[in-house]
Order: C-alpha cells, then structure tokens, then sequence
C-alpha cells in the first residue's frame, strides 16, 4: 500500500460487545477505516474477498468456521490481505498454528489501543508482529536448541546400533565382535532391518541408512 494511504480493515469476531468495542476503537484511530464487521469465520472470508481489504482482523474461536481455518482460507483466497489475529489465547499451540495457518501477526485481547494500531500498520506494511508475550515465546522457540528425531523410528534401539555399523560398512562378525553379540543374533537383527525398512538386502539397508546420515562416525571404507 502507498505511504498516507487509508488502512482498511475488515474485522471479524463473535461476540457483539467486544465486536462493536473494537470497530469504535479502529475507527477512532488516524489512518484507519473498518470497512467491514463478521460475527463468523465463513462471514469473515466473505467479507475478506469482496471488499478486498488491506488488513482482516480476526478472533480464533468463532462459529461455522474457526479463526485458523479462516486464515487458511484468506491465504488461499486472498493472498495480498493480512491477517492479524486478536484473540484470548496466548498458547504457544495456538500462536504457531496461527502463523503455520498464514497470519502475519498475533495479539492478546487486552493490548493497549496503541498496540493494536501499531499492529495493524505494521501487518498492513508487510511486517510480521507479535504482542509481547507472544514475542517471547516465538524468539524462545527459535533460540532452544531443536530437538532432531532419531531416523528410522520403528527400530528398536539395538537394531539402529546394528543399522549404523552395517552402514559403515562392517560384516555381521564384525558388528557381533563391537557390540558383544553372537553373531546368529547378529543375523537375527539384520533380518529384522530388512523387513522394517522393507530393502531386499545388505546394499539397499546400507543405502537407506548412509542417506539417513547413519554409518558416518564409523565408517571404515
């Protein structure tokens, strides 16, 4: 949107006193227009696609069609419009399924007037904005260390031990020397690796494993 220009807003929340509390709030704001109210979520998209405008401004818990099913509906139907989301939820589960849903902004009810407004310039300008707790979370999430899932899950620990050591490429003698183990029992987890992961031998295990970043540590070729 050009600088100077007026922000419209469409605003979409169930609840009629806090709908009419809040669209006399936006208007009573410079440099912002409502142009359009949805006690719905399924109204809200309506709202949205006709009038086109720069930012929806939508609650989470409504009738017929809830807050992120709306957002993904708007991403798909109307891509240029940003969607700010004001709701009484401040879980993480909800604030990320917001975002994944496709808003650009998250705030809790009871933000500051001068907050909302900031928000809504800030979402209508193309910048993504949080309330502050929210922030908090967001930027926790992005700084804790992620936790990476082990590959092949369906094996138990001793057969992914196995897996990693085949994938290096040791005989089963080899691995059964390593690990302390017979080597029928040995041959008996092989087996079982292959079944699992579903590859007809040796070669395709050890493929599927390389490609899974297994056999590197100790690998010997």
């Amino acid at each position: 949107m050009s600088e100077g220009e007026v922000i419209r807003v469409v605003l979409a929340d169930d609840h009629p006193v806090v709908r009419a509390g809040l669209s006399a709030l936006l208007t009573s704001l410079p440099g912002i227009e409502v142009v359009g109210v949805a006690s719905t979520g399924r109204e809200a998209v309506r709202e949205v696609v006709t009038l086109r405008p720069h930012v929806a401004v939508l609650d989470l818990q409504m009738p017929d069609l809830d807050g992120f099913a709306a957002t993904r509906e708007l991403a798909r139907s109307a891509p240029s419009v940003a969607v700010l989301v004001l709701t009484m939820f401040g879980d993480d589960d909800s604030v990320f399924a917001a975002m994944r849903a496709g808003a650009r902004g998250y705030l809790v009810k009871g933000a500051e007037q001068e907050e909302i407004a900031r928000a809504i310039r800030a979402v209508a300008a193309g910048e993504a904005i949080f309330g502050p707790g929210v922030a908090r979370r967001v930027l926790g999430f992005f700084s804790a260390p992620q936790v990476v899932a082990e590959p092949f899950p369906e094996l138990t620990d001793r057969e992914r031990e196995i897996l990693d050591l085949l994938a290096a490429g040791m005989s089963n003698t080899a691995i059964g020397q390593q690990l302390g183990l017979a080597s029928k029992t040995v041959a008996n987890n092989v087996s079982s690796i292959f079944t699992k992961l579903a590859v007809a031998d040796r070669a395709q295990a050890i493929v599927r494993a390389r490609d899974a970043g297994l056999g590197r540590s100790t690998d010997r070729s």
